[in-house]
């Protein structure tokens, strides 16, 4: 069967559909030229994925030219397994090759829903690889083959991997805490639940980033008092290059307060 993509968030379906419940939520948008879908077929024909290193032991895979959101993912290299964490919608025998070589895949994490991309493709790609997704963000998954929804704040999906459940931009907002990053000091991947910012000491935190709504600031201080227990020296964001390279536990806890400052909270 082929199944439909949307091209504003570059979410795939598992059957035909008129609307995107993703983008007409308002954390997304419709595109200003109405709802558009394509296939991986068609994608296929005019993009490729590249595939480089963005840290030790850490590669970005991205599309070019850039395909919907245009976020890259990430390619954990852990001595259990590797692990991508979230996902970019086109897939292909070239990619597939490509993170073979690096090792294959023994599981998939997601941030949250507009990063799902075409999930189901990729788990079944590589052996029906198992796709962690928070069950508080169930009610999104456009195909949820392999999915295993979690609960909780915390899961360990491999030697020194664990998920953590910050809640930020969705109730499932996810990010990944790699104990084994930055040389062993500890690497946060944050997506943009954590969002590295263009002054890459900082990072934000957004209920919606297109439409430019806040987050809650007893969300946001919930999620940096989950990430305490866990040492890490680096954040990496969603888009190439764009990662705090030092110090980023204190970034975290500096953007934070920054933030709360800024609209006015005192606890």
């Amino acid at each position: 069967m082929t199944y439909p993509i949307c091209v504003q968030c570059g979410v795939q379906y598992g059957k035909p559909r008129e609307r995107c419940p993703i983008c007409e939520d308002e954390r997304q948008y419709v595109r200003w030229g109405g709802q558009a879908w394509t296939t991986l077929e068609e994608l296929r024909r005019g993009h490729r994925n590249r595939i480089e290193p963005e840290g030790p032991g850490l590669w970005g895979i991205g599309t070019e030219p850039s395909f919907a959101i245009g976020q890259r993912a990430l390619l954990v290299q852990a001595p259990g397994g590797n692990v991508l964490w979230d996902c970019i919608t086109l897939l292909d025998d070239e990619t597939i090759s490509g993170v073979e070589r690096l090792g294959g895949l023994a599981g998939i994490a997601i941030s949250h829903p507009h990063f799902y991309g075409t999930m189901a493709e990729w788990s079944q790609a590589f052996g029906d690889t198992p796709v962690f997704v928070h069950a508080a963000d169930h009610e999104w998954t456009g195909r949820s083959d392999n999915a295993v929804f979690w609960k909780g704040d915390a899961l360990e999906i491999g030697d020194g991997l664990t998920l953590l459940n910050c809640g930020v931009h969705f109730p499932g907002g996810t990010v990944l805490h790699w104990a084994g990053g930055a040389g062993g000091a500890g690497a946060l991947l944050s997506g943009d639940i954590f969002q590295v910012v263009m002054d890459r000491r900082y990072v934000s935190f957004m209920y919606s980033y297109p439409n430019l709504i806040p987050e809650h600031p007893e969300t946001i201080r919930r999620a940096v008092q989950l990430t305490e227990p866990y040492p890490f020296e680096q954040i990496y964001g969603a888009w190439w290059q764009r990662n705090v390279t030092a110090d980023a536990k204190a970034a975290l806890r500096r953007s934070a307060q920054r933030y709360l400052a800024s609209v006015g909270y005192s606890p």
